[in-house]
């Protein structure tokens, strides 16, 4: 139901002016969508020296917030960027979140992390936010162009692969994209790969012929948010089950003489109020029903006894539990990523997470496979990571909304009430609500190791420990993130490790030698780590001889940030 509720110096952009400029014909990568997902990816690519462009179907910027969260995994994301700043004195700090609206709530601020918060956040602040990003990092995002259709052809390398590995190239092949203009014209555009990230009714996978299979909608909530409410009532509200959130208030248009710099509007103070709710007697009403101001009224008197005393207000709408997700993430030279490839109920506030997490994914990946560097099957390995992320999303959020429609069904709401009661009793269980907790906000994600004798650690998250690094001003892992590049933390002592690796792998990984860091059991004899740029792991030793750690250490290298350059 979270669709519902799903000191550095801001650079001030105008987001909604690229209409007035022409696409460019021939770029890299297409990114097609400017919602949360498409511009993470866009600044990704950038950042990995890729020329990329995006195209968004709207003329203007999200004005409406429809998720509202940024859970721990996704705010370990910025701060590995070094944008967590921006987004914290945007946003305000929630340490507990829910499940299935169960009575115990999932405790966020025990878990092994520097964020251990939900932050609320609205969607079009966080769309903001990634597109001062997207350009600063030169992305240009082009509004009012819409897909129409793709063509591709894969060149000699059959989509596989661009380049020796070494950085020569082939043939790479390119996709054809038929796009209409914001005056109607229709043009065709060219690109080495083009991701969709264009929603659920992705015009990108329907035209890359990608299956889409899942359930239809069957429930629908209702939203709305409110600049007028009666505080007092919200109690008895949330007493009912109805979900209430305090909203910033969202960038509004400024006219044009009082712009600053060209930049999008500050927040005007004063915020909203969201409410969320499934009223029994409306929740098969199709999501494509208008809802009126009059209907939310009658649903909280129905369900609380009191409308809350909301008026004027800013945006009503609903939302449905249809369910899909991609067959593949990757057909040729498409991919997708975001709501393109997956799709849910917004229980738990798990979409705009999840799809910003597969552009952190995609994005060094694909830009290593452009770059010519990118080992045998590193691309894949996008839809063999997160496709099964996405599953565990759809099926959580298919658990969470039966558990919430059955207690609205007379058959069933007496063993649904039982059954809510002994999973809320459960949640108290510390182990119990530790792992669900880990699960929803995502920190619990290990993609699975390449290899069959691989360390205990590889394909986690990169804890953030406190660390001294040999010619680092860094204090803490994540930031040494910022630049998108491998890190190859040498914790035992070798001199020749940053000659050696600079020699082989200089432009794609960072070695440093570490002094000094924080105790943590998970480590103890560990000697080397590497560190993808993804914050994940991609390979860690315990060998104690050195001679046979660097011969580890060269096939690991190999093996994720490709071959080493020619001496």
């Amino acid at each position: 139901m979270d669709a519902a509720i799903d000191g550095n110096a801001h650079v001030h952009v105008n987001t909604d002016t690229d209409t007035d400029v022409d696409v460019d014909v021939d770029v890299d990568v297409i990114v097609v969508g400017a919602g949360p997902t498409g511009l993470m990816l866009g600044a990704e690519l950038a950042l990995g020296g890729v020329r990329v462009q995006i195209l968004e179907r709207r003329t203007e910027a999200q004005r409406q917030s429809r998720a509202l969260t940024l859970h721990p995994r996704s705010v370990e994301l910025m701060d590995q960027r070094g944008l967590v700043e921006r987004f914290l004195a945007r946003g305000r700090a929630v340490p507990g979140w829910h499940f299935a609206g169960l009575d115990t709530r999932l405790d966020f601020s025990a878990l092994d992390t520097r964020h251990g918060y939900t932050l609320f956040l609205a969607q079009a602040r966080t769309e903001q936010l990634l597109a001062e990003r997207a350009h600063a990092l030169d992305v240009p995002i082009r509004r009012g162009y819409e897909v129409v259709g793709l063509r591709q052809d894969d060149g000699n390398d059959g989509g596989r692969g661009s380049g020796d590995g070494r950085g020569g190239r082939r043939d790479p092949g390119r996709v054809e994209v038929d796009v209409r203009g914001p005056g109607g014209d229709l043009r065709t555009v060219r690109a080495r790969y083009v991701v969709g990230c264009d929603g659920g009714r992705s015009a990108v996978r329907r035209a890359a012929g990608i299956e889409f299979p899942g359930t239809d909608e069957t429930l629908t909530g209702a939203l709305g948010d409110f600049a007028v409410v009666d505080p007092v009532a919200l109690d008895r509200a949330r007493a009912h089950g109805v979900l209430i959130a305090p909203l910033e208030p969202e960038p509004e248009p400024e006219p044009e003489d009082e712009r600053r710099d060209g930049g999008p509007a500050e927040g005007r103070p004063g915020g909203l109020t969201r409410i969320v709710l499934v009223d029994p007697r409306r929740m098969r009403a199709p999501a494509a029903e208008p809802l009126t101001l009059e209907e939310f009224r009658t649903s909280l008197a129905d369900i609380c006894g009191t409308d809350c005393g909301v008026a004027q207000p800013r945006w009503l709408s609903r939302f449905g539990n249809a369910t899909r997700l991609a067959a593949r993430y990757r057909a040729g030279r498409v991919l997708l990523a975001g709501d393109a490839a997956h799709i849910h109920f917004p229980a738990a506030g798990q979409g705009l997470n999840t799809g910003l997490q597969d552009a952190m994914n995609l994005g060094w990946k694909l830009a290593a496979e452009i770059n010519g560097w990118a080992p045998p099957g590193l691309l894949d390995s996008y839809h063999a990571e997160r496709h099964p992320i996405g599953q565990a999303v759809t099926e959580n959020t298919e658990v969470q909304t039966l558990l919430m429609e059955l207690t609205l069904l007379p058959p069933y709401q007496r063993p649904a009430a039982a059954l809510r009661k002994l999973l809320t009793e459960l949640l108290g269980i510390e182990e119990v609500n530790r792992r669900l907790a880990g699960r929803i906000s995502a920190l619990d994600t290990a993609y699975p190791p390449t290899a069959a004798d691989a360390d205990p650690l590889a394909g986690r998250r990169m804890p953030d420990v406190a660390l001294t690094a040999a010619d680092s001003t860094a204090g803490r892992a994540h930031e040494l993130l910022p630049p998108g590049r491998f890190v190859l933390l040498d914790l035992a002592g070798d001199e020749e490790l940053r000659r050696t690796v600079t020699t082989g792998w200089g432009p794609r990984v960072t070695a440093l030698t570490v002094t000094r860091h924080e105790h943590r059991t998970d480590l103890d004899g560990v000697r080397e780590i590497l560190i993808r740029p993804d914050g994940h792991i991609a390979w860690a030793t315990r060998t104690p001889a050195l001679p046979a750690r660097r011969i580890e250490r060269h096939r690991a290298l190999t093996d994720w940030a490709g071959r080493p350059a020619r001496r």
